[in-house]
Formats: structure tokens, sequence, C-alpha cells
């Protein structure tokens, strides 16, 4: 027999090269052709349609575990293995030769993980059964050894195997895990027979097949006579188990009379244990019976006992103290007695709530007397109630009357007096914790007892406010200035708006300063002594309107909310504070009038001081951001949006002042309003405080916008002179504004708008003033720049107007006492501004022009005219340069 390619080393080595670098040990390699069949269908072999490849079984290990494959390799075009395609053996359901081979030699293997399963696997084709058979007893060898499961096996007769393993004894090399680790062993294929023997048959099975074997002396090839003879033997011997059955029956009728017996024996004794079970039945009822009796007489006698102790611990709670109620219906709400009072209240809530049903039994929430004495202490507690509301709410009018009625507490004539709240929060606090009480006995009574407060307390603050402010205003001296800044009627010479009117500012920061902390803490001293369930207004420590001197009110910290820290609660109640809210505005409204009457005095005084005013009140809003004083917010919110309409109402005042230069008849030189302008916006920097920045920012965009519009409408009124009118106006408003367009953006935008329209008016007449004296020359020299658009230069001399004679006639009119002309320029000039300071540059500015436009002028006479002599650029700039 010739030598198999699975013993072939040159081929083994071959495929080791190939998978070189995957640390995988071939355990057998083997050549094979490949062909494909149909799925259901066994189709003809196609020698001719056959490729040749190798199929090579190898092993890798990883930690305790192996993985097999199953590599196709093919041969290159130089004759080297190459990896082709690669097969996991763990996913090898079937093995099945082709029965269409006569040899017997072709075979599939069916993997589950195809991607396509419509597509039919390749058929592998050895030279002979032996290559077949040692590939396959491989394969099957390490699917049991490495994954512990075989593989679907079809077409194949195992015991043909078997017998062929024991006859066919090479040696093949594989791979074992031992306990070590995995090694290479060389084991013979009679152990792979035996692997698979021990897979298909048990050990035991094999012996009697092999002693069956050995009692049949026939031929292999005689499997069908063989089988014959299997079957009638197996129907043999059933018979012979039937008929052993049949003989033993007089055995089984002895063993059936015998369990009959038994069976009556065991009835008779379940009937004596029946009635014997009766008995002890009547006997155990009596017992319980008894027993019963025994446990009622002694549960009764416990609970009568638990019963009384119950009834008294009742009757102890529903006892009324004579000295409470005699407190709580009649007693005095003096400052000497609310140490009862409060007692008394205590006693009240605990009361209430010990005969409701979260402390109370459910079994005795329906009794007669539970309901009875809660009527009785519901009655206490309204009659308290209402007694108490109405002394507050006269002790409340009583107190601001006093204070009214005395006038030392309030500002006069020659003597500014910051209002004092000390002795009037001392006295309310000494009915803090009654408050407290009465809140948690009916929450109902506060409102009114609320709204009585702030009735009460805001005829004070806005009597304090009134007297405050008058007597402020009275007291500062400052000149009136007048509102007209750009008015154009106003003599050039008039000094406007020079008096010092930083005492009216001062004045409205003094009023801020007094009573934006006072009112805040009466906000706070209001929601705590008034039980409201909010955070503090200002935070412990902090300052109310960020400056420290605003409040020196050191006993205002009441710590209301520790009076009962079993009834507080400090969650941000959205309805508490809407309620608290609307309290403040009962408590404060009517004071912003005072604060409106302060501005306005102000603004009329002096309406530049609008913007001071509103940076301090800037500044004062910043401060509260963090408080829950809303009317104080809104307040100082409304004060700033007063103070931006009045500064608005002068920004329109000054625009109309700017709008009415419009109407005069006519308008030279420098328009009044610009120096104006520059005069007032100096002014307005000086009064800039905080966050005012952006108002200011507004009323220079509005100024200088209508500036320019104005400065355009009244130039268009007199076309011949309007570069004129613009160029000295724009050029007067960047000198004014120079200094300020360095430091402030809005201003600087505006300058650089100045100065392009001032380059557009200076060019436009100046153009005017060059063509006015030149114009024949620069004429002549725009017809022959048309003309080159469409003619070449060539032709140029020879069209109408344009030859040489009329060129020499040109510029002996306008060359021919040039001189003369640039004289006539420069008077011009002169006669037209009517600011000397702009000539110089001016005149530089039209002498470039001039050479710039004459140099254009020769360029074209050398290329149209190369034998034309014309004066040159140097020759005409030496003249302007001597003049």
């Amino acid at each position: 027999m010739a030598k198999s390619s699975a013993d072939d080393e040159e081929l083994r080595r071959a495929c080791e090269a190939a998978i070189e670098g995957t640390k995988e040990r071939i355990v057998m390699s083997i050549r094979v052709a490949k062909s494909r069949g149909i799925w259901g269908k066994s189709s003809k072999l196609g020698r001719h349609m056959a490729k040749p490849r190798v199929l090579a079984l190898s092993t890798k290990s990883k930690g305790q575990r192996t993985k097999a494959v199953l590599r196709v390799l093919k041969y290159s075009t130089g004759g080297v293995l190459e990896a082709a395609k690669l097969y996991k053996l763990k996913h090898l359901s079937k093995v099945e030769v082709i029965t269409n081979d006569p040899s017997g030699c072709t075979f599939m293997l069916g993997f589950d993980n195809l991607r396509s399963q419509s597509v039919a696997p390749p058929q592998w084709t050895m030279r002979n059964i032996d290559d077949r058979n040692r590939l396959l007893l491989c394969i099957l060898n390490i699917c049991k050894d490495v994954l512990g499961r075989l593989p679907k096996v079809v077409g194949i007769d195992v015991v043909e195997m078997a017998l062929w393993a024991k006859e066919n004894t090479p040696t093949v090399t594989t791979q074992r895990n031992l306990e070590d680790g995995p090694v290479v062993t060389a084991v013979t294929e009679s152990d792979l027979k035996v692997t698979v023997e021990k897979e298909l048959v048990s050990q035991a099975e094999e012996e009697d097949m092999e002693a069956l074997l050995g009692t049949y002396v026939m031929g292999i090839g005689e499997a069908e006579a063989f089988s014959e003879r299997l079957k009638r033997e197996l129907l043999a011997l059933e018979a012979a188990n039937v008929h052993a059955i049949l003989e033993s029956e007089p055995l089984v009728d002895e063993v059936l009379q015998g369990l009959e017996a038994a069976t009556n024996c065991v009835e008779d004794m379940d009937e004596w244990l029946g009635i014997f079970n009766v008995k002890l039945r009547h006997m155990r009822e009596d017992i319980e019976s008894i027993e019963t009796r025994n446990n009622k007489l002694g549960m009764q006698s416990v609970n009568n006992k638990s019963l009384i102790e119950e009834l008294d611990k009742l009757l102890e709670r529903l006892r009324v103290p004579s000295e409470y109620a005699a407190c709580l219906t009649g007693g005095s709400f003096d400052e000497a007695h609310m140490l009862q009072n409060v007692e008394a209240c205590e006693w009240l809530t605990s009361a209430l709530r010990g005969i409701e049903v979260p402390n109370l039994d459910p079994g005795y929430a329906n009794m007669r007397a539970v309901k009875e004495k809660r009527a009785e202490l519901e009655k206490l507690k309204s009659t308290f109630v209402r007694r108490a509301s109405e002394f507050l709410r006269n002790y409340f009018a009583s107190l601001v009357d006093f204070m009214i009625s005395d006038k030392s507490y309030f500002s006069q004539r020659g003597q500014l007096k910051r209002p004092d709240h000390a002795d009037l929060r001392y006295k309310c606090r000494t009915y803090a914790r009654l408050l407290q009480h009465l809140k948690s006995l009916d929450k109902n009574c506060l409102g009114p007892l609320r709204k009585a407060y702030c009735n009460s307390l805001n005829l004070l603050l806005r009597r304090e406010a009134r007297e405050f402010a008058n007597e402020l205003r009275a007291s500062t001296k400052a000149s009136r200035n007048p509102t007209v800044w750009l008015e154009g009627s106003t003599g050039p010479g008039q000094n406007v708006n020079n008096s010092d009117t930083s005492t009216v500012s001062e004045a409205y920061a003094k009023m801020l300063t007094i009573f934006i902390p006072l009112l805040v803490d009466e906000s706070s001293f209001f929601a705590h002594f008034m039980c409201f369930e909010v955070p503090a207004l200002v935070p412990p420590g902090g300052v109310s309107n960020g400056n420290k001197a605003g409040s020196n009110d050191d006993d205002d910290d009441l710590g209301i909310m520790d009076i009962d820290e079993n009834d507080s609660k400090a969650g941000n109640d959205s309805a508490e504070l809407v309620a608290l809210n609307e309290s403040l505005q009962d408590l404060l409204d009517g004071i912003q009038e005072d604060f409106y009457a302060v501005v306005d005095w102000a603004y009329k005084i002096d309406p530049l001081r609008c913007i001071s005013m509103h940076g301090i009140t800037e500044r004062y809003i910043s401060g509260q951001k963090a408080d829950a004083a809303g009317f104080v917010r809104l307040l100082l919110d409304d004060l700033e949006s007063r103070i931006s309409m009045q500064f608005g109402r002068f920004v329109d005042e000054a625009c109309h002042q700017i709008e009415r230069n419009e109407r005069n008849v006519k308008q030279t030189g420098v328009l009044s309003y610009i120096p104006r302008f520059a005069t007032l916006a100096t002014r307005m920097e000086q009064y800039i405080q905080g966050q005012s920045r952006d108002l200011v920012d507004q009323a220079y965009t509005k100024f200088v916008s209508i500036m320019f519009v104005t400065l355009e409408k009244i130039a268009q009124t007199d076309p011949k002179y309007a570069d004129i009118f613009l160029l000295e106006n724009y050029a007067a408003f960047q000198n004014s504004l120079y200094d300020l367009a360095n430091v402030v953006p809005t201003l600087a935008k505006f300058y650089h708008q100045a100065s392009e329209a001032y380059e557009q008016a200076c060019t436009r007449f100046i153009s005017m003033i060059i063509y006015y004296q030149f114009e024949r020359l620069f004429q002549f020299a725009r017809k022959i720049e048309d003309l080159m658009y469409t003619i070449s230069p060539e032709e140029i001399p020879f069209q109408l107007g344009l030859s040489k004679m009329d060129l020499r006639k040109m510029l002996k009119s306008s060359l021919s006492g040039v001189d003369k002309s640039i004289s006539a320029m420069y008077k011009k000039l002169q006669k037209n501004l009517t600011s000397d300071e702009l000539l110089p540059s001016l005149w530089d500015k039209c002498k470039k022009e001039f050479l710039d436009k004459y140099e254009s002028f020769a360029q074209l006479v050398a290329k149209i005219y190369p034998n034309e002599t014309i004066p040159s650029v140097a020759e005409m700039r030496d003249l302007l340069a001597s003049m």
C-alpha cells in the first residue's frame, strides 16, 4: 500500500509554516480533493471539477481550555501552502459520507455556524478508504477529548470502522491535556479506535459482542444473514420469558392468599382504634370546656382591672384645670400676665392634640364624654383666640397712634431724624410667643391680625417718609440749572450748567440709605413676627443694601423663629411667600410716592443728576438680589424706571432742540449744538456711577443720530455750499470730542463715523474747486479715458476734437498762467471756509489731489501723444510748493 500523505513530514512542516504565529500545533495534515455538491441531492463526482487542498487538524491551548480547528490550505502560484479557510470543531454538527461515491472516499462536514445554509458545504475526496478512516477517527477523537461530545455520523458502518482501527495501528500525533498542562504525545490509532468504541458501546456490550461474534463463524460480508439470525434468536428468547411467567402462576396465587389474610387483620385493628379514638375525643372535649371557662374568668378579671386604669387615665386627660380655664376665658393680656397666658395656650394645645385620634385610641373617639370634652375645649379655644385677636388689633393701633402723636419721632425743620423702631419692636416682641400659639390654635386668625398690623404701621412709615423727604428737600441747597443745553437760539457765549448740583444726588442717596434698610428690616421683622414660614429675608450677619452704614439697629435680630422650634418649618412654601408679599404690599404701599417726589425734585434742579441717581439705584438693586422682601425690590425697580423715564424726557427735549435748528432760514459755519454737545457729554461722563453706562450710551446714540440727520438736512437746503458746511461741522465734532472718544467706546464709534463723512465732504469740495479752474484740461483727459475702452491708443489722435492741434490749444488755454489758476484755487478755498483752522489741511489735500490728477493726465499724454511736450509733474510740484 502506498504511503499516506498523513505521514508526510514535509507536508506537516509546510502546514506549520503556513500557520506560523498562531501558536497552534498540527495534529494531522492530509491531502484531499475539494468539490461541490447540492443540498438534499447526491451529485456525481466530477473529478475534472476537483481542486487540490490540504486539511490540517490543529489544537491551541489557552489556560485550562483547548481549542480545536480544521484549517483548509491551498497551493499558491509558487506551490507554497497558504491558509484558505478555518472551521472551528466546536461548531461541527455532522459527518456524512456520500453514498453515491462507489469508493466511499467522499464525505462532507456540516457546521452549524455557516452564514448561508442555502449553499451546500464542500465535499472532500480522499485517495482511499484508509485515509478517510484515519482523518475521521482523528476528528471524532479530538471532539471527544477536547469538546466532550461527538457530532452526528451518517453513512459510516461503525463496526467496520472499529475493525479497521484494530487492523491499522500506525502512530499519529495528537495533543492531550494533562494535569501539568498541554503536552504533545505519540499515540496509536488503536487508541483512537478504543476511544470511539467507548463512546459508541460500553465495555460490557463490547465483551458480549465479541463473544457473540466468536460463536458464529461467518464472513463479515454476510451482514444480512447475521442480522436475520439475531432476530430469530431474539424472538426465541421472548417466547421463553413468556413461558416462564405462565409456569409460576400457583406461586402467585399462594402469595395473594397471604396478602388477603393480612389485610383482614389490619381492618379489625383499625376498627378497634376508631372506637378508642372516639372515647378519647369525648374526654378531650370535656377537659377543653373546663379550661375555657377558667380562662374566661381570669381574662375578665384582668380586663376589669385594665379598664379601671384606662378610665382613670382618660378622666385625668379630660379634666380642665380651673386656673387655665380662668386665664383662657377672662385673663388679662398685660405684659405681667403673659407667662400665664402662654402656659394656658401650651396646655390647651396639648389637650386638643391629646384627644385627637393619632394620640387617642380610636375606640375612645366616639365616646360621649370625649365628644363633650372636645366641644368644651373648642369653645375655650375660640374664646381665647377671639379675645387675644381683639386685644392685639387694639394694641397695634394704640402703639402707632402714640408714636404719630409725638412729633419728636419725625424730622422737623432744620433737623433730619432717622426713623427708630427699636422701642416699637421691643413692645411687639412681648407678644411674639402669643402669636405663635394663636397660629397653632387657629391659622385663620392670623389674616385679620396681619391686616391690622400692616394698616397701623403703614401710617407710621408713610408719615416718617413724607416728613423726612420734605425736610431733605428743604435742607438741600442747590441752584436750579436750565434744561436747555442744545437750543440753537442760545447765544454762543452763554455759559450753561456750570453750577454744582452734587447735593441733589447726595440727598437721593441719603433717602435710600436711610429707608431701604429700614423697609427691609421691617419686612423681615413682619415675616418673623407674623409667623410666615419663609426663609430669613436678610441672611444672618449680612447687610441688606451692601452698605454697612445703612442700618445700625443691631437689636432687630428677633430670633422669633426659635420661639417654638417644634412648630416652625424652614421650607420655602410658595403659597406662604405669595401671602407674605401681599401683606408687605399693604404694609409699605404709598411710601413710594415720597421717593418719586425726591426723584422729580432732583430732575427739576438738574436733569443730568438722573444719571448718578440711576447708578445709585442699580447698586441697591444688586444688593437686594438675595432678599425675599419683594416689595423693596419692586420699589427699587419702579424708582429705576422713573429715573430712566425722566432722563428720557430730558433726552427727547434735547433732541427736539437739535431738530429746531433745521427750521432756521440759513445756517453757515459750525452749528451751535456741536460744541455744546461736547460740553454736555463731558458733564454726563462726570455723573456716571456703577451700571448707568448703558443709560448714557443710549442717550449718546440718540443725540448723535439726531445731530447727524439734522446736519445732513440743513446741508441740503443750500447744495452749493453743502460740502463746505458738512466738512466744517464734522471737523468741529471731531475736535470737540477727541478726548472723550479715546475713553468712551460709543463716542469713538461716532467719532469714526464723523471722520468718514468729513473725508467724503473734503473730497467732493476739493474736486469741485480743481474742476472749476482746470475744467478743459481734465475734460480732455476724461474723453481720452472713455475712448480707450473702445479703440486703440494709436487711433485716438485721429478722433474729432482729440488731435494734436486740439491738445496744444487746450494746453495753451489751461496751463499758460497756471500759477494764477492755482492762486485762484487757494483764494476760492479761503473765501468759502469760515474756519481758518481748516485752511492749511484742506489746501494740502487740494495740492495733493491736483498733482494726482495731473500725473494721470501726463501719463495719458505720454501714451497717446508721445512726441508732444507738456510741463512735467516735477515742475508742477515745485510750482505748488513755492506758493
